[in-house]
């Protein structure tokens, strides 16, 4: 997990963990928290499909932080098309839903914040990270459980 971060550059491996611990600290622990109290349904004033995709992310911000701690380019892919997703979703239920406005919903606006320094530096972090596992150098015999 760390030998990626020796052969990047600092500021990428600080914005790499901080994606991951925003992921994981804000984003795995509020629908993990939802799940547990309230199961796949944790919001009656939203559609269903809106709850599923939000219980959806309990899964999918934990696996991002995993990808992106592991320093993988996908990690970084995936946390790009969560922030992405839940901010159109977190619009839509403001402003569509609740009829609420950006100024009185501070939540919406560190979304909008982070989903937006993520999405500005995902394309120069993400070429520093590996594209998939390594593989073994050819002529390397494969261990017994990825033999076909």
């Amino acid at each position: 997990m760390i030998g990626w971060m020796r052969h990047t550059p600092r500021w990428a491996v600080v914005l790499v963990c901080a994606y991951a611990v925003v992921l994981l600290c804000v984003g795995s622990v509020a629908h993990v928290t939802d799940l547990l109290r309230h199961g796949l349904h944790p919001y009656d004033w939203v559609p269903d499909w809106l709850n599923l995709y939000w219980s959806s992310l309990a899964f999918f911000d934990t696996l991002a932080a995993l990808l992106l701690l592991r320093g993988r380019r996908t990690g970084v892919d995936l946390a790009c098309l969560i922030v992405a997703t839940d901010l159109v979703a977190n619009w839509y239920a403001v402003y569509g839903i609740q009829h609420s406005t950006l100024p009185d919903e501070p939540g919406l606006q560190r979304l909008t914040a982070f989903t937006v320094l993520v999405l500005g530096t995902a394309p120069f972090v993400r070429k520093h990270l590996s594209p998939a596992a390594p593989t073994p150098p050819a002529g390397t015999p494969l261990p017994p459980s990825r033999r076909a």
